[in-house]
């Protein structure tokens, strides 16, 4: 089997596997399989070690958290990742298009379409014509979606809590501005790459 991530054991892996489905167990037996093939020095002289590269170190972090996250309200609520983000953002802002949701969660138009029908089918979220642009529409929670989204944020608030309580204050610190700082930097290499690809 393939070495484990440092602080990540073998009961993680089986959860991940089982959360992920057959496509998670899928990408970890080809990733044994692709470490038992190689050769055992390969990995200490390889110019690029995943485990130390930190996008991936930072896409790790955000997969087990997510991972996390979603018990709190996918086993509640029955709703995924991209329903959990448009409904926060709509309980947060009120009224939003999807174009503006699609910017603030940094996520893809078509998965903000499809969570926005799936909200819509149970009745979580209202649609409202724009009529300076017939386009776009005005998107809110209803009763039933402020409801579910006040009933979760407590919950999300002290997962948030106990994710956290193994940083000191001045850790916790130095880590938003890092956060903050990384982010700033990667929205300028994506503006960068934009531009060369012009």
């Amino acid at each position: 089997m393939a070495p484990p991530l440092p602080g990540i054991g073998p009961s993680w892996a089986a959860r991940w596997d089982k959360a992920m489905g057959s496509q998670g167990a899928m990408q970890r037996h080809i990733a044994d399989e692709t470490a038992a093939a190689a050769p055992a020095s390969t990995g200490d002289n390889a110019p690029l070690k995943l485990e130390q590269f930190l996008p991936y170190q930072l896409n790790v972090v955000a997969n087990l958290v997510s991972l996390a996250l979603s018990r709190v309200y996918a086993r509640r609520y029955r709703i995924g990742v991209p329903e959990w983000r448009v409904l926060v953002t709509l309980g947060q802002y009120g009224v939003m298009t999807a174009k503006a949701i699609s910017a603030h969660t940094h996520m893809h138009k078509t998965k903000v379409s499809r969570a926005v029908a799936l909200l819509e089918k149970r009745k979580l979220l209202a649609r409202r014509s724009n009529r300076a642009d017939m386009r776009e529409s005005f998107l809110s929670l209803t009763a039933s979606g402020r409801t579910m989204y006040e009933e979760v944020a407590p919950h999300a608030l002290a997962f948030a809590r106990r994710l956290t309580d193994i940083l000191t204050p001045s850790d916790r610190e130095a880590f938003d501005r890092a956060v903050a700082q990384l982010t700033e930097r990667s929205a300028q290499l994506v503006a960068e790459m934009e531009v060369e690809n012009e």
